[in-house]
């Protein structure tokens, strides 16, 4: 068996769910191929193909035969080429799921160089115009003949017929033998039987106009993406050795490289600036409306506009990885991934369509004979019914909404890895915050030292700062800042070793030395912290934090620490209290300092958890219903991931998109509040697509067996509410939060 290669293929002419279900299930049995995902909205088929069973030309032919285009992607898809990075589109990764549902619509595609066209000059445009042409000129020529002469109605109702019954014949060789193509030519050619070929004609016409609707719609879809792409500037001025600069693309930048950005330029990548200052605009890409000042060796991401200052930058990512080709990635993987309520809709849908032929089937053969109508109006009211009969509306209303509120989410620096994390977002009734980093600044500053008797506070600071010299923790850079401010002189230390969620420890000129919490320091010093324990409690009811120093096993001081909350923290925990959603905040502080965070801040408290400890709280909590983690996605893994639905909020951004199933990409407790608004409003926006969708197809059952509606108001149930639902969907794409 040959090695299996990953690759993939945009994909044109989709507009619907259901168009993705057909090419997935056709793709699946082409000889060699595994692990197919298609997504509708990236327009991206993406598979495993064995190079010894199968050829990526035999793939290509497939999609061909059931009307598509499919053009192979450079790389194996790993990089997109020049057009796809225009249309917004970045490369196809694994992990997604296929969407798709049953009743399949076959689709002529569109050239590539339509893809730039206004919608009325595209292929599906024109065929609108020659088939209004020839329906229009049926009826002036009709007007000139005889009053019972209808031929020029079944002429043109059979030339209108014949690409739509190619692609109905098509998709039945391919295992869709009642795709809506089928079902409107039988209806049509039923309909010229009977002698109702104005009708029939009028029906064509119809049809393709829902066609181009729908493409449209859905094209307005991808454009939400597409303006993600377009906050990458088109150009980088690349600095020389000599000090020089050249025009680039950005895709050509190489880590390491140097860029001039001057003022009012987008930066082209993520960096670190070398040289200059300047307020950087990062909300385009974040969401925060705030510039923030930037300097010499801070970070800053591709997309986000230089204010005033000129900077040089020094590339730290490719193209492909940085901030902005991650999000597009994640928001065209999110998009192929299916939501409860979009996988019951499919199951559904499963039983629609033949449940809706056996009431036209019913509608023909039962009512002559138990309602007495006549032959020709029962069969001309089952052939209305069979225009009802396809779900593509009610396939397309969960995944349409989904994709342009995961869209709108990430303009505003809300990610969200799918349908399934969005839906629960908005359905959580507990939110649990914890305490560094999220709910406060997450720069904690050391506030005071003491000295136990005898001991001398920059003896117990330089102790401190060589044992913490080498973390990452906010409050071990607090301590190691604390020294540098004081002059003192840090000596190496050696053995580190940390215990999690209770101390630091390291060996310090020949002394063990530890940093550790209040119950470590109880628990081990030699002697109990005598004294300093008054002094501990002082320090956490004025709302510090505190760490034991202690060395060869005794105690020699404390360190107080204060981390403020953050400016918008209690408006956060009041906007989510009107949405009804109760706030707890789970810290490993001791409970006088978290009970006055949690006074501040008017949320409860659960203090003194260690991470296992968290994981039980949130477990405790789930038990009474849907609850969301958020952390700053470093050391809060375990308890994001035993959440119902995980948020990272905050600086570690590359960690939180991993551990989480949403990330805030502003350090502002209220995006929080904005997911679980973006999260409501687009499953209130799922509701009305599914009652629109089913409703309007109720409707017009009901009035066509009353005889009230006949077959154009019929077509109008599926290709009308298919469109309905759709523009509906792209209302999302405006989202904004509330002020």
């Amino acid at each position: 068996m040959g090695a299996s290669t990953r690759l993939s293929w945009r994909v044109e002419g989709m507009d619907c769910a259901s168009c993705v279900a057909r090419v997935t299930k056709a793709v699946e049995r082409v000889p060699g191929v595994s692990d197919v995902e298609v997504n509708l909205v990236a327009e991206r088929l993406t598979l495993s193909l064995d190079g010894e069973a199968g050829r990526p030309e035999t793939v290509e032919a497939r999609v061909a035969s059931l009307g598509y285009t499919a053009r192979r992607l450079g790389n194996d898809g790993a990089t997109p080429t020049a057009a796809d990075r225009a249309r917004g589109h970045g490369p196809a990764r694994r992990g997604g799921a296929a969407q798709g549902g049953p009743g399949a619509h076959g689709h002529d595609p569109d050239e590539a160089a339509e893809a730039g066209k206004p919608w009325w000059r595209t292929g599906k445009a024109l065929r609108v115009w020659m088939l209004g042409v020839l329906v229009g000129g049926a009826y002036l020529l009709s007007l000139a003949l005889p009053q019972d002469h209808h031929w020029p109605f079944h002429a043109a109702t059979l030339l209108a017929l014949i690409p739509f019954g190619r692609r109905a014949v098509a998709l039945a060789r391919a295992g869709s033998p009642f795709s809506i193509e089928t079902l409107m030519c039988t209806a049509a050619l039923g309909a010229v039987v009977i002698g109702a070929a104005e009708e029939a004609a009028v029906v064509v016409l119809l049809f393709a106009v829902g066609e181009l609707l729908e493409n449209v719609a859905v094209g307005r879809a991808r454009a939400g993406i597409r303006t993600l792409a377009e906050l990458m500037p088109r150009t980088a001025r690349r600095l020389r050795p000599d000090g020089t600069a050249e025009e680039v693309p950005p895709d050509r930048l190489a880590v390491g490289d140097l860029v001039l950005v001057r003022p009012g330029d987008r930066v082209p990548c993520d960096g670190t600036i070398e040289e200059g200052r300047s307020a950087l605009d990062e909300s385009p890409v974040t969401g925060e409306s705030v510039p923030v000042s930037r300097g010499p060796g801070e970070a800053v991401v591709a997309g986000s506009i230089s204010a005033d200052g000129a900077l040089r930058v020094r590339v730290a990512r490719a193209a492909a990885d940085n901030t902005v080709a991650r999000i597009i990635r994640l928001v065209e993987e999110a998009t192929a991934s299916r939501a409860p309520t979009q996988r019951f809709i499919e199951r559904f849908s499963a039983w629609w369509t033949p449940g809706a032929m056996a009431v036209s089937a019913a509608v023909i053969l039962l009512t002559p004979v138990l309602l007495g109508w006549g032959w020709q109006t029962s069969l001309y009211r089952g052939l209305a019914v069979l225009l009802i009969a396809c779900p593509c509306a009610l396939v397309i209303s969960v995944p349409a909404a989904m994709a342009s509120g995961l869209s709108a989410g990430a303009r505003r620096g809300l990610l969200v890895k799918g349908g399934a994390a969005l839906e629960a977002i908005g359905a959580a009734r507990t939110v649990a915050f914890d305490k560094t980093g999220t709910l406060t600044e997450g720069r904690p500053r050391v506030t005071r030292v003491v000295a136990a008797d005898g001991g001398a506070e920059a003896e117990v600071l330089t102790l401190a700062a060589a044992v913490e010299a080498g973390s990452a923790h906010p409050l071990a850079k607090a301590v190691v800042a604390a020294a540098a401010e004081r002059g003192l002189a840090v000596p190496a230390a050696s053995e580190a070793r940390a215990e999690p969620g209770r101390a630091v420890i390291a060996t310090v000129a020949g002394r063990r030395v530890a940093v550790g919490s209040p119950r470590h320091g109880a628990e081990v010093a030699r002697g109990g912290l005598g004294p300093l324990a008054a002094g501990m409690e002082r320090l956490q009811e004025e709302g510090n934090t505190v760490s034991v120093v202690l060395a060869d096993g005794a105690a020699v001081g404390l360190l107080a620490f204060r981390d403020e909350p953050r400016p918008d923290a209690a408006a956060g925990i009041a906007a989510l209290a009107a949405l009804g959603a109760r706030s707890v905040m789970l810290t490993g502080d001791n409970a006088r300092t978290g009970a006055a965070v949690g006074r501040a801040l008017g949320l409860e408290v659960r203090a003194g958890l260690l991470p296992d400890d968290k994981l039980r709280e949130v477990a405790a909590l789930r038990a009474a219903g849907p609850v969301a983690m958020v952390g700053d996605g470093i050391n809060d893994a375990p308890a994001l991931a035993a959440a119902t639905v995980g948020i990272a909020m905050g600086g570690g951004t590359d960690l939180a998109l991993e551990a989480a199933d949403a990330a805030v990409l502003k350090d502002r407790v209220t995006g929080v509040v904005e997911l679980v608004a973006l999260s409501r409003a687009t499953m209130a926006n799922v509701r009305q697509n599914v009652t629109v969708a089913v409703g309007l197809k109720a409707v017009f059952l009901a009035t066509t067996l009353a005889g009230v509606t006949g077959l154009w108001p019929a077509i109008l149930a599926d290709t009308g509410a298919t469109v309905l639902v759709t523009l509906n969907a792209l209302r999302l794409l405006a989202w904004r939060p509330a002020a």
